[in-house]
């Protein structure tokens, strides 16, 4: 590998990867030298009335005094980690005891179905774009430079004479910008964005300044919702070039006037088309049918059942028309409601939800199965979970939203805790950093059921820190546990089963 091999894009400021030839976010050519810079660029420059009079030095010779042209700066910019596989150990329980194992609420079998754009300006150079003086020889400045010497023609021999007035200003019809001056104005659209880059520009539809061809940054590249009871976080990681994770997040009444909480976590599949709009759809259809069916009276698990049938309908209409055209778009995703002292959670996918508790002596959980050919191999007994996930194709996953998926089999399961804790609701772009509910405890900061958000953005920031190479996006659900007094005549009016074997979470790594 060469020593002077270019660790970002010259253009954007990109991290490159070895043998990359162009950059994947503004298609800078990595092959071509970068051209060496202007050493007088043309700039303009604030008009400075000369002082004249005995004692002082007549004005040197023109051009003696020249501006440096700041170095233009990208917006920086950002597929799954390798599975750390290791030796498989029990699964952890609810507590540290076996008594404090989790109680089914209901059928819980699966379900059928800094700078400036700019920079600082250095030593001997004039104040860069973004900072520079007030502009009088602008539309809508004074007219008039700030030593109040009116404008007008200038004297003969003065190199440094004020500037003749601005046409707009006096409404004399403007002429066309000097050809090849790269500070020029650009034309504004009405009601349009401004490039954050050279700030002059107007984004165009497809996110590109016309000005400056300077890519902008998206809105769901970094995403924050808070409400009262739940939080969650989404960010574009630092591999990826757009965010193709997605959320939603509510609150609302059930019919007897207790509350409950939703959290949907969707994560578009990379190789399939328009990924992004996949996991937008899914969440938003999923968060829709359960605030209209849970106000209703509808059982959580039914809800969630038929929530995530609609998110899959919502994937399958964006599918092409014409078959074989572009292969569909697809997600996974995974929700959690809490209501009633109850944990319900559903899934299709690799997105995971985890049970942390706040008695951090208890020991925390995963509450959810991949569907993923490691996971089948372990399930069936063909390979040892160490063995499966080493393999290249653990990763791969074996159920999903979309047109194309052949075999839909929503994932449901009730639970509950019988204490206090938070639910942890994320795509693999978090859980590849913290795989195991151990790992996942360690990193969840202690106050996390009463700083939802503020822990989601520690974890968010946990999978950055370790390489962000995925699109990170995580849900943080806290969950006060009922009262010994309020369970008990529920417990006694309808007797709950014991959990099932087949709906146990398998055992963490």
């Amino acid at each position: 590998m060469s020593m002077h091999r270019l660790s970002g894009c010259p253009g954007c400021a990109e991290p490159l990867e070895e043998g990359d030839r162009f950059c994947g976010v503004c298609g800078y050519a990595l092959s071509s030298p970068p051209p060496d810079p202007d050493p007088t660029p043309t700039l303009p420059v604030t008009p400075v009335t000369p002082v004249t009079g005995p004692g002082y030095a007549a004005a040197g010779p023109a051009g003696a005094a020249l501006v440096s042209a700041p170095a233009a700066r990208g917006v920086p910019a950002g597929d799954t980690a390798a599975h750390p596989g290791g030796a498989g150990v029990p699964a952890p329980g609810w507590g540290s005891t076996e008594e404090h194992a989790p109680t089914l609420a209901g059928d819980v079998s699966a379900q059928p179905g800094g700078d400036g754009p700019w920079g600082s300006a250095g030593p001997g150079q004039e104040t860069p774009y973004g900072s520079e003086p007030v502009r009088h020889d602008l539309p809508g400045g004074t007219g008039t430079p700030p030593g109040g010497t009116p404008w007008g023609p200038p004297a003969a021999g003065e190199p440094y004479a004020a500037a003749p007035q601005d046409p707009a200003a006096a409404g004399e019809p403007q002429g066309p910008a000097a050809p090849g001056d790269p500070y020029a104005a650009a034309p504004q659209g009405d009601g349009g964005k401004t490039c954050v880059a050279c700030r002059a520009g107007h984004v165009d539809t497809d996110g590109y300044c016309e000005h400056c061809g300077h890519a902008q940054p998206r809105e769901r590249d970094h995403l924050e919702e808070e409400l009262c009871s739940v939080a969650a976080v989404s960010d574009r990681g630092l591999r990826h070039h757009r965010n193709e994770d997605s959320f939603a997040v509510a609150a609302t009444a059930l019919p007897d006037g207790s509350a409950a909480t939703v959290a949907i976590v969707c994560d578009g599949v990379s190789s399939a088309s328009r990924p992004d709009e996949a996991s937008a759809a899914a969440a938003g259809a999923a968060n829709e049918a359960l605030l209209d069916a849970l106000p209703r009276g509808a059982h959580p698990s039914e809800a969630m059942h038929g929530a995530i049938l609609a998110a899959a309908a919502a994937v399958s209409a964006l599918a092409p028309q014409t078959p074989g055209a572009q292969n569909a778009p697809a997600c996974t995703l995974v929700g959690a409601v809490v209501s009633g002292g109850v944990l319900t959670i559903g899934w299709v996918g690799d997105s995971r939800a985890y049970w942390v508790p706040d008695d951090r002596a208890a020991l925390p959980r995963r509450l959810t199965e991949d569907d993923s050919w490691a996971a089948q191999m372990v399930a069936a007994g063909l390979m040892g979970e160490a063995e499966a996930y080493a393999d290249v194709r653990a990763h791969a996953i074996t159920g999903w939203l979309g047109a194309d998926a052949y075999d839909l089999d929503p994932h449901t399961a009730s639970f509950r805790p019988d204490h206090p804790g938070v639910v942890v609701v994320c795509t693999d772009g978090l859980w590849n950093y913290a795989e195991s509910a151990t790992d996942m405890a360690q990193i969840l900061p202690a106050d996390a059921a009463a700083r939802p958000l503020h822990s989601a953005q520690v974890l968010v920031g946990h999978a950055l820190d370790g390489g962000g190479h995925d699109n990170i996006t995580v849900a943080v659900v806290p969950f006060a546990a009922e009262p010994e007094a309020v369970r008990e005549p529920a417990a006694e009016a309808e007797p709950e089963a014991p959990v099932r074997a087949e709906t146990e979470p398998r055992a963490e790594a």
